[in-house]
C-alpha cells in the first residue's frame, strides 16, 4: 500500500522518515505558502503587519472548526509548554493533581514545581484502572496527562476520559495533545477534556513557533479567577482582551508561524483528514502485528488496544548507529528505538524497517 500523500512530501529515496514523533515534515505545499508569506511581510508596500490581528482571528477559526471548540475558548502560543506554565499559574493553588509516572517532563516536572500537592498514576497496561483506583483514594482536582506518551506511544482510552467526566464532572481534565492530534479525529467538546495544549510541529506538520489551547468554558471561568473578578484596575488600552488571553497570549505572535499551522490543518481539511486518519490507521496496524510478532513491543503496548503512531521497538541503543547508516531516521527512546509513522509513510517504509531489523540486528 503505497501512500497517496507522499508526493505532497520532499522526502529524499534513501530516507525512511520514521522520527515526526520528534518533528514532522512540512508539505511542498505548505513550505511554499511560507516562502511567499515571509517574501511578502518584507515588502515595503505590505499591509501584512497591519493584518496580524485578524490573521490569527482566523487561526483561532480554523482550529475551532477543525476541533469543536468555540473559537472564543481558542488561544495561541509559541508551543505547548509556554501555554501549560500559563495554565498552572491560572489553576487554584489549592489544587490536588494527579499525574502519570514518567509522563513527558514538560507535563510533570514545572506541574511539580508550581507546588501543587500531587500524586502518581502507575502507567502500564491497566492504565485506566489505575486512574480510577488513585482518584478513589486521592480524590483529586485536577488529572493532567498526556494522551499519547512521548516514549512508549502508549495512548490513553479517549473513550474512558468521557466516561470519567461522566462519573466525576467536578474534575478538571488536561490533556497534552502534541503526540496526538494530527493522527486521529477529535472533537474536543464531547471529548471530556477541559483543556488540550498543543504544539504544531509533529504530527500537525505546522514547524516550530506555534501551539494553542482548546478550553472549556467551566476552566476558562476558573482560571485567573482573582485577577478576573478584578479586571478593572487594568489600563483602558487592554479592555478589549480578557485575563486568560492576556495571560496566554502576553506578547506578539508570530503571524508566519500560525499561519502555517492554517495552512496545515486546511491542507488536511482538503485531503479529508477522516481519510488520512483511516489511511495511517491500517498502517500502524500492520506494524503492530509485524513487530507483535517479532516481540519487539513492551507488554504495556501489546496488551493493551488502544494504539498510537508511536512504537518503541524493543532494540538495544547501540544499535541506532546501524538504523541511521540505513537511511532510517528514528531516535533512541527508554529501553528501545522509537519511531512513528504518519501520512506520509507507507509499506515500503515499514518493510524497509523490518528488513533491517531482521538483517542487522542479533
Amino acid at each position: 500500500m503505497s501512500s497517496p500523500y507522499r508526493k505532497h512530501f520532499d522526502i529524499a529515496p534513501a530516507v525512511t522518515y520514521l522520527t515526526t514523533p520528534g518533528s514532522g515534515l512540512l508539505s511542498r505545499e505548505t513550505k511554499a505558502w511560507r516562502a511567499k508569506r515571509d517574501q511578502d511581510f518584507f515588502d515595503s508596500n505590505s499591509n501584512l503587519r497591519e493584518q496580524q490581528g485578524a490573521t490569527l482571528d482566523a487561526c483561532r477559526a480554523t482550529l475551532g472548526t477543525f476541533f469543536n471548540c468555540p473559537s472564543q475558548n481558542v488561544f495561541l502560543s509559541s508551543c505547548f509548554s509556554f501555554a501549560f506554565n500559563a495554565l498552572l499559574a491560572g489553576l487554584p493553588k489549592q489544587s490536588k493533581v494527579l499525574l502519570l509516572n514518567n509522563d513527558y517532563p514538560s507535563v510533570n516536572f514545572p506541574t511539580i514545581l508550581s507546588g501543587f500537592e500531587h500524586q502518581f498514576v502507575t502507567m502500564d497496561e491497566q492504565l485506566e484502572a489505575n486512574v480510577l483506583d488513585t482518584i478513589a483514594k486521592f480524590k483529586p482536582d485536577v488529572f493532567i496527562l498526556s494522551i499519547v506518551q512521548y516514549i512508549s506511544g502508549l495512548k490513553i482510552d479517549l473513550s474512558f476520559i468521557q466516561e470519567l467526566k461522566h462519573q466525576h464532572p467536578e474534575l478538571l481534565i488536561v490533556g497534552d495533545g502534541t503526540q496526538f492530534l494530527g493522527t486521529d479525529l477529535f472533537d474536543f467538546t464531547l471529548s471530556g477534556f477541559d483543556a488540550v495544549l498543543s504544539s504544531g510541529y509533529k504530527w500537525l506538520m505546522a514547524g516550530f513557533g506555534n501551539g494553542f489551547v482548546l478550553l472549556s468554558e467551566r476552566l476558562k471561568a476558573m482560571l485567573y479567577a482573582s485577577i478576573q473578578k478584578n479586571y478593572s484596575f487594568l489600563n483602558n488600552q487592554w479592555m478589549n482582551k480578557s485575563v486568560v488571553q492576556l495571560c496566554f497570549e502576553p506578547g506578539h505572535l508570530d503571524t508566519l508561524s500560525h499561519g502555517t499551522l492554517q495552512q496545515s490543518l486546511i491542507q488536511l481539511e482538503q485531503w479529508g483528514f477522516s481519510e488520512t486518519v483511516n489511511y495511517t490507521q491500517k498502517l500502524i496496524a500492520d506494524a503492530r502485528a509485524e513487530l507483535s510478532d517479532r516481540n519487539l513491543l513492551l507488554d504495556s503496548i501489546t496488551n493493551r488496544h488502544p494504539q498510537s503512531n508511536i512504537f518503541n521497538i524493543q532494540i538495544d541503543h547501540d544499535y541506532y548507529q546501524a538504523f541511521l547508516d540505513e537511511g532510517i531516521k528514528c531516535f533512541p527512546r527508554g529501553s528501545g528505538i522509537r519511531v512513528g509513522f504518519h501520512l506520509y509513510n507507507d509499506h515500503s517504509d515499514l518493510e524497509r524497517l523490518l528488513y533491517i531489523i531482521d538483517t542487522k540486528v542479533k
